[in-house]
């Protein structure tokens, strides 16, 4: 059997170690990871073996040749463009078109036994068969599922937390018969996973899982590269280690020179023809490449250091990468997370903080402090973007820097010459980070509309009015001394997830793009923004009866900037409106959940007192809005959702609405009681809105006081809810609080649990395992339900070390109780 070794990648996310060199060619104690690989494969007599390249291919070849240094037979096939994890085996075709074959990631380091997995695809008859692990961490994976005979069930790439059902996932090493080439067009980007396999399931055709024992590390991150070289020092994994083992875990390659007065403390590698000078320590989990030198006194801990690099007397290396043929000079100091490019030269007692990003043939001047990347700063998180945007404490991870550089990173995603429009709300930090943002679109070529202060909806729908994207500045709800730079697509929408990823991808590689100077954009301030927006959802929202119906309200606008929009609406809608708190304070940018409840209490006592027909309460940006009925009765954000559902599904009577599948059960017996049905999406803001985009979408809510009026807009929008819901009372002529009671009472309880980030895809999988029989629905999450009904909800959190939970019944115990066993199934799979 012959095998395929994919190489072509660019590994992005591993820069600068990458800039210079193909990722496969990164040395894991002191061997190329690809060589590793190769000798795997050799192991289990693979010798013939088809090497994809792309990226810096030449040295791939050159390094490589034909394999006779290791014993096979190698060949290349050579990608112009990428094509692709099938599009590149694809390219392979000639040479693996009689026989099955073996596929493999060059830049993966395991041991597993492929001769098993081998075994198996025989055995199974399979046409395909994935070979499967688990992981604790499985976001940046494909989930794969399989049945107990170990056929495939379902496939996922790349999930979300809320998209994980399992900790089992495909590691990229295949067996597949000739015959899947007839799925994969040639020349054309395909990926297995995302294009060929769901067609072949499709189809019916026999796809098989095989979960492999032993080790497996795809090294795709800085992390994961340094953790590779200690799990080799430890012997965690199966592979040869050139040199001799000197003492327990001490590993020294031929021709290496170590003083007797060096300290030396394994586990720890050192390459040939290297030289360790008297008093120099070398601690654990350290690996030194080829002709290194380590002078008198040096500390080196948890370092990576790549050949031919000098490293100076007194000099400390903790927890870093060096690249080759760097110079690191008398008692410089290189923290954790740190990476220094191929040919750089670090000054005499310079000092570089952790997790700043030195490019390759930079200088760092002797005595230089250096806390931000060289040229570019990288924040050093596994990802950008959290639940709304990238967020964090003003002026200490959100800073004026960042903001500029993620701006430049934005436009950068964005053709020179499109438009970005650009808002905040009315808290000074917004302000002043806005303008910094401003800078930067300018400067890479990118026009700017400047909204200032608008609300959240009106910043949407201005962006979806011809501009390529848009940002805007917010203060964190609910937490008054953070902020959420909240990035928008050409439709207003939050950014997809694949939107983010590139966004991230863009700003890991710290290559932004800056304009010449006759490039330099444009910066505009439209007129008349909330008579637009006003004129335009009048428009298109139905207001027919309103006037007639002699209706009064009161309107709470939270000090906030929902406030500007509502001079130019309410004249225009003919309503007896009363608004309170409708100045700006920019003290108060947001609320704490105890504010708002007091001003809802407030609010109540208002609508009572003065007889109105209801009373409203906007957020400070105007994206959600809380209901108090005409007796003064807070109207939960929950039981709101299905009083605005009941409304419109009641004079609609057909279509459909849009709700995440938290949502209690009862809107669907209200959705189907007046002819309308409900469709199920995530808890992510972006699948509401894809959904409220299509044409059958007569409505949509999250159950936290966000909705969305498709024939306005698929984005949510608190005040044409308000506009929706004062045209939907004045014609049905009915009382809030007697729509509330037609409705059925809900009991859905949630409660959240404290999950290790190193088990939430084990977690997951105990909770299918526990599910049995039952039916499972892994919409977000998953959703078990039981026979009688019941159901409950397991959902990861996405960016906390949690776990969320719901679940519901016919009354609050047996929703307690439902809660309480799967709260114990978390827990267990937890500890």
């Amino acid at each position: 059997m012959k095998a395929v070794v994919m190489a072509g990648g660019e590994g992005t996310r591993l820069r600068p170690m990458t800039s210079s060199m193909p990722k496969p060619l990164l040395p894991v104690a002191n061997r190329p990871i690809m060589e590793h690989v190769l000798r795997l494969l050799k192991r289990h007599g693979l010798s013939e073996t088809v090497v994809t390249v792309q990226f810096l291919a030449s040295l791939v070849k050159n390094y490589f040749g034909d394999g006779e240094e290791l014993g096979m037979e190698l060949t290349y096939a050579n990608e112009e463009k990428p094509l692709g994890t099938a599009g590149s085996v694809k390219n392979a075709e000639e040479a693996l078109k009689d026989d099955a074959f073996l596929v493999i990631s060059g830049d993966a380091l395991t041991d597993f036994d492929l001769t098993d997995l081998i075994a198996f695809h025989k055995e199974k008859g399979a046409l395909v068969t994935v070979c499967l692990t688990r992981v604790p961490n499985p976001l940046e994976f494909g989930i794969t599922i399989v049945d107990e005979e170990g056929k495939v069930e379902r496939f996922l790439e790349k999930p979300t937390w809320g998209q994980v059902f399992s900790d089992t996932v495909n590691t990229g090493i295949y067996v597949m018969e000739p015959e899947v080439f007839d799925y994969v067009e040639a020349d054309t980007s395909v990926d297995w996973s995302g294009d060929v396999f769901p067609q072949l399931m499709k189809e019916g055709k026999p796809i098989y899982g095989y979960i492999a024992e032993g080790y497996w590390e795809d090294v795709g991150t800085h992390e994961s590269y340094v953790k590779a070289q200690a799990d080799v020092l430890e012997g965690k994994v199966d592979v040869d280690l050139d040199g001799f083992e000197i003492s327990p875990g001490v590993w020294v390659a031929e021709g290496a020179e170590v003083h007797p007065d060096a300290v030396l403390r394994g586990p720890l590698y050192i390459g040939d023809y290297a030289k360790v000078e008297a008093d120099a320590e070398i601690r654990e989990h350290t690996v030194i490449g080829s002709n290194v030198v380590v002078k008198t006194g040096a500390f080196l801990h948890r370092a990576v250091v790549h050949d031919n690099v000098y490293i100076g007397q007194h000099s400390n290396l903790r927890g870093c990468v060096i690249g080759k043929n760097t110079d690191i000079m008398r008692a410089s100091r290189i923290e954790d997370g740190a990476v220094i490019g191929d040919e750089c030269l670090v000054g005499e007692e310079s000092i570089i903080q952790g997790n700043v990003r030195v490019y390759p043939f930079k200088t760092i001047e002797a005595g230089a402090f250096v806390n931000t990347s060289v040229i570019w700063e990288s924040r050093g998180q596994a990802h950008l973007f959290g639940a709304r945007g990238v967020s964090g404490i003003l002026n200490v991870e959100i800073t004026p820097e960042l903001a500029v550089r993620l701006a430049g990173a934005y436009a950068t995603t964005l053709k020179k010459g499109s438009t970005v429009t650009t808002a905040r709300d009315h808290s000074r930090g917004a302000r002043a980070l806005k303008r910094a943002v401003i800078s930067a679109l300018q400067a890479s070529a990118i026009d700017v509309r400047d909204l200032e202060n608008v609300p959240l909806p009106v910043a949407r729908q201005q962006t979806g009015r011809g501009s390529a994207g848009g940002i805007m500045i917010r203060t964190t709800p609910g937490v008054p001394d953070s902020v959420d730079i909240m990035f928008f697509d050409e439709r207003g929408a939050d950014l997809s997830q694949g939107g983010q990823r590139k966004l991230d991808r863009v700003y890991a590689r710290q290559e932004y793009r800056r304009a010449f100077p006759g490039e330099i954009g444009d910066l505009h301030f439209p007129a008349s923004v909330f008579d637009s927006y006003t004129g335009s959802l009048l428009r298109n929202v139905d207001t027919s009866g309103i006037s007639e119906a002699g209706l009064k309200v009161v309107v709470d606008a939270s000090n906030g900037s929902a406030g500007l929009v509502l001079p130019s609406l309410l004249g225009r809608l003919g309503v007896d409106a009363l608004t309170i708190n409708p100045g700006l304070d920019e003290a108060r940018p947001t609320e704490t959940v105890e504010s708002r409840r007091s001003g809802l209490v407030r609010l109540g006592e208002i609508v009572a007192s003065a007889r109105a027909s209801f009373g409203v309460r906007f957020d400070p940006v105007g994206e959600r809005l809380s209901l108090v009925d005409e007796r003064g009765r807070i109207i939960e954000d929950d039981r709101a959702l299905l009083v605005l559902l009941d409304l419109v599904a009641a004079e609609r009577r057909s279509g459909r609405v849009a709700l995440p599948v938290t949502t209690t059960r009862i809107a669907e017996q209200v959705a189907a009681y007046h002819g309308t049905q409900v469709e199920w999406t995530t808890t992510s803001p972006d699948d509401l809105t894809r959904v409220g985009r299509e044409d059958s979408t007569i409505f949509g809510g999250d159950g936290r006081g966000a909705f969305i009026v498709p024939e306005f807009s698929s984005l949510l929008d608190g005040t044409a809810a308000f506009v929706r819901l004062l045209g939907l009372v004045a014609r049905t002529q009915l009382t809030l609080s007697q729509i509330d009671a037609r409705i059925p009472r809900a009991h859905v309880l949630r409660r959240d649990l404290a999950t290790p980030w190193a088990v939430k895809g084990l977690v997951m999988r105990r909770v299918v395992e526990a599910a049995g029989d039952r039916d499972v629905d892994t919409t977000d999450g998953v959703r078990v339900v039981e026979a009688d009904g019941r159901w409950v909800m397991v959902l990861p959190a996405p960016a906390e070390a949690v776990t969320h939970l719901w679940a519901e019944g016919p009354d609050d115990a047996s929703a307690q109780a439902l809660l309480d066993e799967w709260a114990a199934v978390v827990d267990s799979a937890g500890q």
